[in-house]
């Protein structure tokens, strides 16, 4: 890929179904197979100034779906890192180019993304192979999951394997204080959704600033944003990162 094209901003997407992107994703009753409706919204329009790592380890365009490749299992549909990235672009134009590594993987508890397991060594090799291709600096995790994890024994243990998970993260990428944005779930697979918020809530970590879910609309079995929520979701991740860790835009 020319030199020009090579991202000098890389951001990671990781978690689960919401972060990899389930927007106009619905059930086609003629096959009873689920199928994305193929909408993609202004906000998510690609540029040759977002990029994406591929399943391979190649940047290329980013384009909706965007975990499509990673979580292979599952029907994606548009999520949150196209509209974060064009959102950084409009108000920040020299912001350089933006390359997004995508990770996320549909159905995943936070117990199967500790140090070790098979989506812990896909983050971190993927961040590393993005990091070292393009020259680029790893500028955010961004981090939506938790859905999984609303049973009574799982969102008890929520917290601590949470900030397990971004210690490791950062030690092993050698950036102790990689900003984190998190997004704070607002539906989940159980009773236990208030524990899991609470715990996301009360993480006391140094640069992780969270964006609340809460207020979004859901596909049929208010589980999944769709597009609409997606979007915005992607615009406040974008709000949050331009406050918090760049704050001059010139």
């Amino acid at each position: 890929m020319p030199g020009e094209l090579k991202p000098k901003n890389i951001f990671l997407l990781a978690g689960q179904s919401n972060m990899a992107g389930r927007g106009g994703v619905y059930n086609d009753t003629k096959t009873n197979f689920l199928k994305w409706d193929g909408k993609v919204p202004p906000q998510c329009t690609p540029t040759p100034n977002i990029l994406a790592l591929s399943l391979n380890k190649t940047w290329e365009i980013a384009r909706e779906p965007l975990h499509k490749e990673i979580d292979n299992l599952k029907t994606c549909g548009v999520g949150p890192g196209m509209p974060f990235s064009n959102q950084i672009l409009a108000k920040c134009p020299n912001f350089g180019v933006i390359g997004l590594v995508p990770c996320a993987i549909g159905g995943t508890k936070i117990e199967r993304w500790q140090k070790g397991t098979n989506l812990y060594n896909q983050l971190v090799d993927r961040a590393r192979a993005a990091r070292q291709s393009s020259g680029g600096n790893i500028r955010a995790l961004l981090w939506y999951q938790g859905e999984s994890d609303c049973d009574e024994q799982d969102s008890r243990l929520y917290k601590g394997r949470l900030e397990k998970f971004f210690n490791n993260v950062r030690q092993d990428l050698e950036s102790p204080e990689l900003p984190i944005l998190m997004i704070v779930v607002s539906t989940g697979e159980g009773k236990f959704l208030r524990s899991v918020r609470d715990a996301q809530l009360n993480i006391n970590l140094k640069n992780v600033v969270r964006v609340d879910s809460m207020g979004s609309t859901y596909l049929p079995g208010h589980l999944h944003l769709d597009t609409k929520s997606a979007v915005r979701i992607g615009q406040k991740l974008a709000d949050n990162f331009l406050h918090n860790f760049y704050i001059i835009c010139n």
